[in-house]
């Protein structure tokens, strides 16, 4: 079955975000009030245009709030869509753009038990799933017995539970997760890893949590706007292949984006795709991926561009707020 798109919020929620231009995708309109309504105009368009599956994080400034209050306007009931959201990261920006630190990450179990409170509160019976939030290879935070157990306790709210993946060992990271079991059951229901044109590390694990059952949700697939059409920024490890894909997208008569977005699709272990849109008009143009014919000859022409994993998480250490 082919990939849905979904909608991350990140971009969406908080003044500075590390998406290529994302102030100028904000209008430079940053009070609570007009963004609140700039991501309503987000979300009314990807609902209109069939997305039913929207990812947020406490981290991400106000996007649950947003959210809350988009879905009781819209009057959506919690079946017709799927809402998950993300643990483990505090925002501390202070919905400035120019702070030194925007969020500080902990997952501890004393973190979870607050950030799930805050998460229901504002979520309340539409929150479907509930994940933590960066999960790395070198971490410890699966080995935590006492947070294993309360999150596997999530079962009892209705809510499953997944993680998401970040660096360079991904792999590793989504094959611990695999492990991770209480009273002979899988704690992991879902997982989110990065995966795009130049990051295809986890491409093995992802396959092989799909096949245990896991949903697998695909995470910057356009690199956070650096596989973008109009990306000529200077990064001496990704602008030489934004060039040549840039390229072959012209040849295809269409964009990086559109190349970008429909080869993430196009896994056949991928259950979702999130678009990290921050406008109406990127949110239609992303939803145009899913009718692009993505063919073998295509994916052998892109695949050598690809990076090691290690290069990848370098350069995004890179990506500046903005």
């Amino acid at each position: 079955m082919p990939a849905k798109l979904g909608l991350g919020t990140a971009a969406l929620g908080r003044p500075g975000y590390v998406t290529l231009d994302h102030a100028r995708d904000l209008g430079g309109e940053y009070s609570e009030s007009a963004m609140e309504s700039h991501a309503h105009k987000v979300f009314d368009a990807a609902f209109d245009l069939g997305v039913r599956y929207f990812d947020a994080a406490r981290s991400y400034g106000r996007a649950e709030d947003f959210l809350a209050t988009w879905l009781q306007r819209r009057g959506i009931e919690p079946n017709q869509v799927v809402i998950a959201s993300k643990w483990g990261y505090t925002y501390t920006a202070g919905w400035s753009t120019t702070a030194e630190q925007h969020e500080i990450k902990d997952h501890s179990l004393a973190t979870f038990t607050r950030q799930l409170g805050e998460t229901i509160d504002r979520l309340g019976r539409y929150l479907s799933l509930y994940q933590i939030h960066s999960v790395t290879a070198e971490g410890r935070t699966l080995d935590d017995g006492a947070l294993i157990d309360a999150i596997a306790r999530l079962k009892e709210k209705g809510i499953r539970a997944g993680l998401t993946v970040s660096g360079s060992g991904q792999d590793i990271a989504i094959r611990k997760a695999l492990d991770v079991r209480r009273d002979g059951q899988r704690v992991f229901d879902s997982v989110q890893a990065t995966w795009n044109l130049f990051e295809r590390g986890a491409e093995s694990a992802l396959s092989d949590a799909h096949s245990a059952g896991m949903k697998v949700v695909v995470k910057e697939a356009l690199a956070n706007g650096r596989l973008t059409q109009g990306n000529r920024e200077g990064d001496a490890t990704l602008s030489r292949r934004v060039q040549q894909i840039r390229r072959i997208a012209e040849n295809r008569g269409t964009t990086v984006e559109m190349l970008a977005l429909a080869a993430a699709l196009a896994r056949p272990w991928a259950d979702y795709v999130l678009s990290g849109a921050a406008t109406v008009g990127q949110i239609e143009a992303n939803v145009a991926a899913l009718g692009f014919k993505y063919d073998a000859a295509l994916d052998e022409e892109l695949g050598p561009l690809s990076i090691s994993s290690a290069e990848y998480w370098r350069a995004r250490g890179g990506f500046s707020w903005n």
